[in-house]
C-alpha cells in the first residue's frame, strides 16, 4: 500500500468520523436520539418549487400595528343592505430601499461621509388573518363570502391610508438616524450624515 493510498484512507476515515459526530449532534439538538422509543409516527410529503429568488435590500425601520372594528355595508335597492362586521388586526411597515443607492450617492468630506438615501417607502401593509375574524354578517345570504372579502379589502386600504396619515414615512426617516446612522459610523469609522434626494416637481403645462 503506497503512502498516497494510506493518506486517502485516513482522509476518508476522518470524513466518516466528522459526519458521524455532526449526525449525533443534530440528533441531540432536534431530540431524535431521545424519542426513538416513541410510538407516534408522522409522515409529511412536500412538493415545493422555488419560483423566484429576490435580493433583499429594503431596510425595515418602523412597524405600525393596527386594530380596527370594520363595519362594511353594501347599498342595494328594495332589500335590506347586506352588512359585515369584522374585527381586524394588521400592520404597516416603513422602509428604505438600500438597493437604490449608487456610488454617486456617497461622498466623503475629510472625516465625514455624506449619504443621499432614497425616500422612505410604505413597503408593506397587510391584514393578519390569523388574528382577525368575522364578528357578524347580516342579509348576505349567498353573497356572504364576497361581502366579507370586500370588507377585508377595504380594511387593508384603510391600514395603508392610516399609516400614511399618522406619519409613518417621517418616522422611518427618524429611525434611520437612530438605527442606520450609528451602524454606518461604526463600520466606516467616520461621522455619517444622512440626506434624502430632492424630489423635483414639474408644474402641469397649461
Amino acid at each position: 500500500m503506497t503512502a498516497v493510498v494510506r493518506l486517502l484512507l485516513r482522509l476518508l476515515l476522518f470524513a466518516i468520523i466528522i459526519v458521524g459526530i455532526i449526525s449525533v449532534w443534530e440528533g441531540m439538538k432536534t431530540g431524535k436520539w431521545f424519542s426513538l422509543g416513541s410510538s407516534e409516527e408522522t409522515e409529511t410529503t412536500h412538493a415545493m418549487v422555488l419560483e423566484e429568488v429576490q435580493s433583499l435590500g429594503k431596510l425595515e425601520l418602523v412597524r405600525y400595528n393596527f386594530k380596527d372594528i370594520v363595519e362594511h355595508e353594501q347599498i342595494v335597492q328594495w332589500f335590506p343592505n347586506p352588512k359585515a362586521i369584522l374585527i381586524v388586526q394588521g400592520e404597516a411597515i416603513g422602509c428604505i430601499d438600500l438597493t437604490k443607492i449608487t456610488t454617486s450617492d456617497i461622498t466623503t468630506e475629510s472625516d465625514t461621509v455624506v449619504i443621499h438615501l432614497p425616500e422612505p417607502e410604505l413597503c408593506t401593509y397587510k391584514i393578519d388573518h390569523t388574528k382577525s375574524k368575522v364578528y357578524n354578517t347580516e342579509y348576505a345570504f349567498t353573497e356572504e363570502a364576497k361581502l366579507v372579502q370586500e370588507a377585508y379589502r377595504q380594511a387593508e386600504k384603510q391600514i395603508q391610508q392610516s399609516a400614511l396619515d399618522m406619519g409613518i414615512l417621517n418616522q422611518t426617516k427618524q429611525n434611520a438616524n437612530l438605527i442606520l446612522k450609528p451602524m454606518l459610523e461604526k463600520i466606516s469609522g467616520k461621522k455619517v450624515v444622512l440626506r434624502y434626494r430632492l424630489k423635483a416637481t414639474i408644474p402641469n403645462p397649461r
